[in-house]
This record gives C-alpha cells, sequence and structure tokens, in this order.
C-alpha cells in the first residue's frame, strides 16, 4: 500500500520544480495557472529570485504547493494518477497540496488559500514576539511536558510532532527561549531556537485561523480520491465539511506528523513517495518506522522512476 506526502515551510529553494517545468509542459501549466490565480509571477522568483524573498511565508507556502503540483503533473504524463496512492498527507501547509492533488481543491483555489494564510500567520503576531524552538532527541511526552512548564506566563506548546526525536515548541518568544533551557536540564540532545518568522501552530495564530475561516467558507470543497490524513487528528478524513473544520484548527493545532505516518502504517502503508521539494519528510519517515520504504519524486528522473516502479 503506498501513501503520497507533500512538504512543508522550510523545504524551498530556488531553482525548486525549473527542471520539471523545462521537461513537462503539463508542469510548466502547473506554474502558470498559480502565477494567473495570485496575479503575479510567483514562478520568476521560484526559478531564479532570491532565497529571502522566496522564504517569506506568504510567498513560500503557494511556491512549494506549485513544486508539488507540478510533480504530480508529470507524475500524470506518465500515467501515474491520484489513485496511486492509497493515502496523501501533507506536513503544515502541505496538507493543502495533498487536498488539491486529490481533487478536493481546485489548484487556483489552492494558491489563494495559501497565499491568505501565509500573509494571516505572518500577521498574527507581530515581529519578534513569537518564536520556535527545535528540541531534539526527548520524546513526545517530555517535549510536552518542557512546553507546559515554559507556559507559566506565556504561550508554549508542542507545535510539530515530527518523529520520535524531534519536537518543535511555539508560542510567545520568552517561553521558547525558557523552553530551551529547560530542554536541556531534561535531558534533549539539542534545543535550539528556529530561523522562523512566527510561532505557528500555536494558540497565538488565533487571528489567522479566523481569517481562514472565512476564507475557507467562500471555497468549494469537494470529497478527495483518496483519504487525507488530516494533520491534527492524525487519521484519514474525506468529508468535506469536515476538512474544511479541520483546516481552519490546523492553524492553531498541533503538527501531529509522527501519529499521522504511525496511523497509515496501521493501515497497511509500506511505501511512501514524497512529492516535490527536498527530502525532509523521508528523513523523518525513516526515523519513524524504518520498515517504511521512502522515494522523492521532486525531479524529472525521479519521477520516470517512480512511473516504471508501478
Amino acid at each position: 500500500m503506498r501513501a503520497f506526502v507533500f512538504p512543508g515551510q522550510g523545504a524551498q529553494t530556488i531553482g525548486m520544480g525549473r527542471d520539471l517545468a523545462q521537461a513537462y509542459p503539463a508542469a510548466q501549466a502547473v506554474f502558470d495557472e498559480v502565477d494567473d490565480a495570485l496575479g503575479e509571477k510567483l514562478s520568476s522568483l521560484i526559478f531564479e529570485g532570491e532565497q529571502d524573498e522566496l522564504t517569506l511565508t506568504a510567498n513560500a507556502q503557494p511556491a512549494l504547493m506549485a513544486t508539488s503540483l507540478a510533480a504530480m503533473a508529470a507524475l500524470a504524463v506518465e500515467g501515474v494518477g491520484p489513485e496511486a496512492a492509497s493515502f496523501m498527507a501533507g506536513h503544515s501547509l502541505g496538507e493543502y497540496s495533498a487536498l488539491c492533488a486529490a481533487g478536493a481543491l481546485s489548484l487556483g483555489d489552492t494558491a489563494r488559500l495559501l497565499r491568505i494564510r501565509g500573509r494571516a500567520m505572518q500577521d498574527a503576531v507581530p515581529v519578534g514576539q513569537g518564536a520556535m524552538a527545535a528540541l531534539l532527541g526527548l520524546d513526545f511526552a517530555t517535549a510536552q511536558s518542557v512546553a507546559e512548564e515554559a507556559a507559566q506566563d506565556g504561550v508554549c506548546q508542542a507545535a510539530n510532532d515530527n518523529d520520535p526525536s524531534q519536537v518543535v515548541v511555539s508560542g510567545d518568544k520568552a517561553a521558547v527561549e525558557r523552553a530551551v533551557e529547560i530542554a536541556k536540564t531534561k535531558g534533549a540532545k539539542r534545543a535550539v531556537m528556529l530561523p522562523v518568522s512566527a510561532p505557528f501552530h500555536s494558540a497565538l495564530m488565533e487571528p489567522a485561523a479566523r481569517e481562514m475561516a472565512a476564507a475557507l467558507a467562500e471555497v468549494e470543497i469537494r470529497a478527495p480520491a483518496v483519504p487525507i490524513v488530516a494533520n491534527v487528528t492524525a487519521e484519514g478524513v474525506t468529508d468535506p465539511d469536515r476538512i474544511r473544520e479541520l483546516l481552519i484548527a490546523q492553524v492553531t493545532g498541533s503538527v501531529r506528523w509522527r501519529e499521522s505516518v504511525g496511523w497509515m502504517a496501521e493501515q497497511g502503508v509500506t511505501e511512501v513517495w514524497e512529492i516535490g521539494a527536498g527530502k525532509a519528510l523521508s528523513g523523518m519517515i525513516r526515523r519513524i518506522d524504518r520498515e517504511i520504504a521512502c522515494r522523492t519524486v521532486g525531479a524529472p528522473d525521479e519521477v520516470k522512476t517512480a512511473a516504471e516502479a508501478l
């Protein structure tokens, strides 16, 4: 049984997807449609812009989605459609890529939603007031206790449960800094502040959640071709109304990636294709379950090799 997974923020690099666009007109058409939906040449930034500008949340989110969907378009040319997967999942913004790949959201709507989401998340907390940190070498229960201890006079919560040895905490800057120091006393191998511009997936994102609720209310969501494993429940979902609710909850809720991969393994998934930029999810998945075979599909040769494997 196979799953397709889609990367989140942090995987973005200048030039991602360019080879796909050159090799497959269908992939170029994805970037063109995203450009049209946003009313700007985001593809120029992706292919040949500045990394600092691409890394801005409002750009990175639709850019990573476009690159993933370009890879899906290339796979379709080679005869591989969404039905080749039994499940799809995405890390944070990658959940939107999964929903688009599975036909639940149109490409134009997905691009516009991610632009709104990126701006709303950036604007929810003044720059410098929020922070995130990675706690390495602690299990989730210990990391959660660290966050709770650090949150005595501010927000600090487990934002990303990435794998058995990596949990990201998010919240008020002082509380997150406190969590880093506490984690070191609890046996963390490393505890480091992350170079992010906002405290994503924390209660401080509530203004962004309200904005996304309004934006999602205006968009048609269809039943996906395959179940989408939602970040906030770590279980498959197909009901459009439930998908809408979970996307709103995702803004302030934790990304339960470790549990999501575990749930897919319990359903019988033995092979995962990481669709789009980077290899971060494959690394996490290998640390979660060494029995799952991982394949990255982000370049033309990888598309052909993946298609031949079927």
